[in-house]
């Protein structure tokens, strides 16, 4: 048999083959985009709702959105904003997981009672957050924490480390190498809690620095809405609402000495923990995140080009990093609620 009769099987074998592969290629990335139009449709089918309920008499607004049945992520906001900041991830989220995201008495559209009549402190924050979650039947949830939902957060977290599947850190402080000059004015007034001391950070309830703690550090500010912050300084704005942001900056002080207790926390737990900062922040700085890593070595780190809210500049980006984290919890924490 000459050799070009020989060679024939095996190129048609070849050929044969190489079909094969190329219609299975095709078929992967056939269900591969058919898989990701399907996702595509049921975030677009996300629909959000915005109910209030009375805690301890105080009428408490949340966002919530996704099924029922869902692994549940509880989402806690910082200064100045409300839930609001959260309006883009939580349809991003939505199609997999039931989204909570309430506001503090004091902020967004939550009763503001007048101070006197309530405790703005971050440990009567952290029990009504608390009542929220079982008056909602939440029995377990991962919990994203981002500046003030830190404080709120951990002290729900070391509260109930059996509820709580997993760790979502955005700029969200339990180390002194966060607290930089920034916080400078504001530990005087804690070592002296002087009117006039007082008086010196009231600037930070104002429109420049509200604009400010979004755009500081922010290489591209054409990414950041400026309705983000004409709405947080709407409420601002309220009658009486900037003294109840300075009893808070004063409450703030009884949180560094509770940091040993989180870390405590972060290394005899191991949470799950995503860590995500916006490295150029001036409020919590940069060096407030990989102290995370030290307490807890299995966390992941991702330092991102932006400021304080970074969910403005990378929110596709930051809903993708969370739902890859979720989606690799071990399934009795997914599956839990």
């Amino acid at each position: 048999m000459s050799p070009s009769q020989n060679s024939l099987p095996t190129r048609r074998t070849f050929g044969l083959l190489t079909a094969a592969v190329l219609t299975l290629a095709s078929l992967s990335s056939m269900r591969a985009e058919a898989a990701g139009n399907a996702s595509d449709k049921r975030r677009a089918e996300v629909q959000v709702r915005y109910r209030t309920v009375a805690i301890d008499g105080v009428d408490v607004f949340y966002r919530e959105a996704g099924p029922k049945d869902a692994p549940v992520l509880l989402l806690l906001h910082g200064f100045p904003t409300s839930s609001h900041m959260f309006r883009n991830l939580i349809p991003a989220l939505a199609d997999r997981y039931r989204v909570v995201a309430p506001d503090y008495p004091g902020f967004g559209q939550s009763a503001a009672p007048p101070r006197g009549t309530f405790d703005y402190t971050f440990d009567r924050y952290a029990t009504l957050v608390e009542k929220l979650t079982e008056h909602l039947g939440l029995q377990r949830y991962a919990l994203y924490v981002m500046d003030y939902g830190a404080p709120v957060g951990f002290r729900v977290a070391t509260r109930h480390p059996e509820r709580v599947t997993a760790l979502i850190v955005q700029n969200g402080n339990a180390y002194d190498e966060g607290l930089a000059g920034f916080w400078d004015p504001i530990k005087t007034y804690w070592r002296e809690p002087t009117p006039a001391n007082r008086e010196a950070l009231r600037w930070l309830t104002s429109s420049k620095a509200t604009q400010w703690q979004y755009t500081n550090g922010v290489p591209d500010t054409s990414l950041v809405s400026p309705d983000a912050w004409t709405h947080d300084q709407a409420l601002l704005d309220r009658p009486g609402n900037a003294d109840i942001q300075l009893d808070l900056f004063y409450d703030y002080r009884t949180n560094p000495p509770l940091y040993p207790q989180w870390q405590e926390y972060f290394r005899s737990h191991r949470p799950p923990t995503l860590v995500m900062w916006g490295k150029n922040d001036e409020i919590f700085v940069a060096a407030g995140a990989a102290p995370y890593l030290r307490d807890n070595p299995k966390a992941e780190l991702h330092m991102l080009d932006t400021g304080h809210f970074a969910l403005e500049t990378h929110g596709p980006q930051m809903a993708e990093l969370i739902r890859d984290f979720l989606a690799r919890l071990p399934t009795k924490k997914r599956a839990e609620r």
